[in-house]
């Protein structure tokens, strides 16, 4: 019996326990309800955000790609002695500006001047050879006619007279290539230019064997920027470019522009003029040439630069790059729907302009967009548009 006396004494314990909680909660409960007045209790309202609109219409924008180009003069000349000698003199310094037939070195002349003498009196020799052999001919000539001699002699004579003519000759030949060498021992600037390094100095002995040229003379009056294109690139370049043939879409390209390795663009704009006849293998790429004239001498043969070709695209979609998202190497925009709510708009871009996209498919001209604050935005949330919407969605 005392054993079920303190059972019943334990359970009534725990009841009471558990009423003074429940009573407890809804005391809180009813605490926090008179709190929000009277009636039922309130719950906030989403707050909606003003946010910029504006909508997409068509322009005509010029998109540029950039290639890296290497710069050669219009004439690259590697100087070479003709004639083995001592260089004797240097006429120029590295880097000056030279014109043409301006002397640049000496080799000394001594040997070739001497060996020019020895042609020319190995010439006066045969000359005179040739005399003798005239005028024996002339004196048997009548001997023969009289019979006093016989016919033999005077073919002989003839014979001997013939081969002296050709000795003369090979003289004559033997002068005219001492005199060549002679003015070899002088080296004249081709062309016009500008003169490269001078690994040769005063004094040293050269030939026209040696694996180093005297110098290397440019001339970049023009130059030559020599780019290429990837397959793919060069199948947009042919779609993008009127002409039924390589030299018609030449003629019509527009001019191209050089940027300097500063990335300045040079002042004066070039004129691709050769696409090269076939494919690198190695490189799967096609060489491209513009030429820009270069009348300050600004451009040296070796800079790099970049070709920058334009693409003018007509009725274009415009959507302002700051407007966009990029998610998943996918771009979106946020395109206002019915009710104001914003819907989230995958778009293809063709190109950039500045900080504009170029819109291919995903918008049409007339649609409207979120310009600003599209991180805060999700798909279907309403907003209250800032308008009137006047202006293209184009932040510069």
């Amino acid at each position: 019996m005392k054993h079920n006396t303190s059972y019943s004494q334990l359970l009534n314990s725990v009841k009471s326990y558990n009423t003074v909680i429940i009573v407890s909660f809804l005391s809180a409960f009813l605490f926090l309800l008179g709190c929000s007045g009277p009636g039922k209790m309130q719950v906030s309202a989403p707050v909606i955000q003003s946010l910029p609109v504006a909508t997409v219409n068509k322009s005509s924008e010029t998109t540029y790609i950039e290639y890296p180009a290497s710069i050669e003069g219009a004439v690259d000349l590697e100087i070479r002695p003709q004639i083995s000698g001592m260089l004797e003199k240097i006429f120029v310094s590295e880097g000056a500006a030279v014109k043409k037939g301006q002397p640049l070195f000496k080799i000394n002349e001594s040997t070739y001047r001497a060996s020019l003498n020895d042609a020319k009196a190995s010439l006066q020799s045969a000359k005179a050879a040739q005399t003798n052999a005239r005028l024996e001919v002339e004196k048997l000539t009548p001997l023969v006619n009289s019979k006093v001699v016989s016919d033999f002699q005077l073919k002989s004579a003839k014979a001997t007279y013939e081969a002296s003519l050709a000795h003369v000759e090979q003289a004559k030949a033997a002068v005219d290539v001492a005199n060549i060498n002679l003015g070899y021992t002088l080296i004249k600037a081709p062309v016009n230019g500008y003169v490269g390094r001078l690994p040769k100095k005063q004094g040293s002995l050269v030939n026209a064997a040696d694996a180093t040229p005297l110098t290397q003379l440019s001339d970049a009056h023009e130059v030559h920027v020599y780019f290429s294109l990837g397959e793919d690139d060069f199948i947009g370049f042919n779609a993008n470019y009127k002409g039924s043939s390589i030299d018609d879409r030449i003629k019509n390209l527009p001019g191209v522009e050089l940027v300097l390795a500063d990335e300045t663009v040079y002042a004066y704009k070039g004129k691709i003029d050769m696409v090269d006849g076939q494919f690198d293998k190695k490189t799967g790429s096609i060489s491209l040439r513009a030429t820009f004239l270069n009348a300050n001498g600004i451009l040296r043969s070796g800079n790099t630069g970049k070709i920058r070709l334009g693409l003018t695209h007509t009725d274009a979609l415009i959507v302002a790059q700051s407007a966009t998202l990029e998610m998943q190497d996918k771009v979106f925009v946020f395109a206002l729907a019915d009710s104001n709510k914003v819907k989230k708009m995958p778009i293809t871009i063709t190109g950039k302009s500045g900080s504009n996209y170029l819109v291919k498919d995903g918008l049409k001209a007339g649609d409207q967009i979120v310009i600003s604050g599209i991180d805060r935005l999700q798909e279907g949330q309403i907003i209250n548009p800032i308008k009137p919407v006047e202006k293209v969605a184009k932040l510069n």
